[in-house]
């Protein structure tokens, strides 16, 4: 028995689509699990750094995300912001965000930081209604980690303008600066350390961000081998058409 390929056109196409689909989802997931290989390094070297102080001078954003901040100064009450969809343990809540004055910031220096002082539960009978948290009074010394924004949440058309005292779904320190005016530093600070406020219900149980190479590392393993799986069903069907048509 000799054995024959017969070439098909359809099943050519959709292997095509196929393999094609495979190999790039599967580079993709090589590149994603390279970028967090990197973002592993950064945190773990920038973790061992000890804390930069702000004080309001130009910093490159990228040059200190991840890194342990202090800054000194005091909070701007009337424009607390509500970050909605910031779910924790299975509970509805806020992260409250406070622009904080930065205390000393030379001329032509940045006035504010945008502060993410911690979640706050939602109130579950008025959906609308924004807690009420306690706010240090005068000038106070904060810690925390610089980012470069929070985490983004799905969000349908075009946002407002954050206004004091909105619920957002989200909002960076750029967007901030320009709908309060206020010279804001282009980093946001997730605060670490505790307050002398006693206010009832903030957390400060942020994130980390996910490094889970050994996940992406699968998935572009999956992506593969579905790219080689439909080659070789194409070939090895091929040659069982050949082998009944010559027969």
């Amino acid at each position: 028995m000799r054995l024959r390929f017969r070439f098909r056109t359809i099943p050519f196409l959709a292997t095509l689509v196929l393999v094609a689909v495979g190999i790039l989802l599967g580079n993709w997931q090589v590149r994603r699990a390279a970028e967090k290989t990197a973002l592993q390094a950064r945190l773990t070297q920038r973790a061992a750094l000890p804390p930069l102080v702000l004080d309001g001078k130009p910093v490159d954003p990228a040059a200190i995300e991840y890194r342990r901040v202090i800054v000194t100064g005091e909070f701007v009450t009337h424009w607390p912001l509500f970050l909605d969809n910031r779910p924790f343990e299975g509970r509805t809540g806020f992260v409250l965000l406070m622009p904080f004055r930065i205390a000393g910031a030379d001329a032509g220096a940045s006035d504010v930081v945008l502060v993410a002082r911690g979640w706050v539960p939602r109130d579950p009978a008025v959906h609308d209604r924004v807690p009420q948290v306690a706010t240090p009074s005068g000038r106070t010394t904060i810690e925390g980690l610089a980012i470069l924004h929070p985490a983004r949440v799905m969000e349908l058309g075009k946002a407002p303008p954050p206004r004091p005292g909105a619920i957002v779904q989200n909002v960076d320190p750029a967007g901030f600066a320009q709908a309060s005016g206020l010279r804001t530093l282009p980093v946001l600070v997730e605060q670490t350390s505790a307050d002398d406020t006693g206010a009832a219900g903030l957390i400060r149980k942020w994130p980390a961000p996910a490094v889970d190479v050994d996940r992406n590392k699968g998935y572009a393993f999956q992506w593969y081998a579905l790219a080689a799986m439909a080659f070789l069903f194409f070939v090895i069907t091929g040659f069982r058409s050949g082998t009944k048509q010559a027969g």
